[in-house]
């Protein structure tokens, strides 16, 4: 998952950046909305966590503007501001959940997971695959009952491709879910890499390639120990 993170105390921002990537999501975090609007307009995140007091114009003003605009993706909102009106005018204004600070990161956590299940229409808590399971909350991969132990950047590509089982992503596309700004530029062949892994970790055909676009989920009747 990659998050926007909007949060003007730097202790906090940094801390919430960390926490996000410790639990296996590309984070992008800001100061202020500006910077995150521009943002916005060209990355695919997949959730947005928004501080309302933020220097300038405030976050409650910034959401009002991106639902007019027709922006989609989650927004929680982690603010300061208790009170039960101002709760009521966040969710009325385009939020999808409401969180007073301080919070743990791993409730965090759980609450972007619970956004991004509602969002892509998941109910379950399990991601599953044929004879594939992930846990998102726990990063745990099993393939016919038997665990596999994926690196982060396999984890991030894996879950990338079942949140999309039906679409083809273009190699830009599955870079900017893995990858944030805070780190150096992947290498040329990173995504090729992971690929070749996931075949090999997995089953050959969990990825397939669609020459001259990019990459998709495969069939869930390939995968192995799948009943005909």
């Amino acid at each position: 998952m990659r998050v926007l993170v909007l949060e003007d105390d730097p202790d906090l921002g940094e801390a919430l950046s960390q926490g996000l990537r410790q639990s296996g999501h590309a984070v992008d975090w800001f100061r202020d909305g500006r910077p995150a609007d521009a943002a916005l307009t060209g990355t695919p995140y997949d959730a947005l966590v928004l501080d309302l007091g933020l220097p300038g114009t405030d976050g409650m003003s910034w959401l009002r503007t991106w639902r007019l605009r027709g922006l989609k993706l989650p927004v929680l909102i982690l603010t300061a501001r208790d009170g039960v009106e101002q709760r009521i005018a966040g969710l009325d204004a385009g939020a999808d959940d409401y969180l007073i600070k301080p919070i743990a990161i791993d409730e965090l956590a759980a609450r972007l997971r619970a956004l991004l299940r509602r969002a892509s229409g998941r109910a379950q808590a399990l991601w599953l695959h044929g004879t594939v399971e992930y846990d998102p909350a726990s990063k745990q991969v099993q393939c016919q009952g038997r665990p596999v132990e994926l690196t982060g950047r396999e984890l991030a590509l894996l879950e990338v491709l079942l949140s999309h089982p039906h679409r083809v992503l273009s190699k830009p596309q599955l870079l900017e879910k893995m990858y944030d700004w805070s780190g150096s530029e992947p290498e040329s062949n990173a995504l090729e890499v992971h690929v070749h892994h996931l075949r090999r970790k997995l089953y050959p055909g969990i990825v397939r390639t669609v020459r001259g676009v990019g990459y998709a989920l495969g069939a869930a009747d390939d995968a192995p120990g799948t009943e005909p």
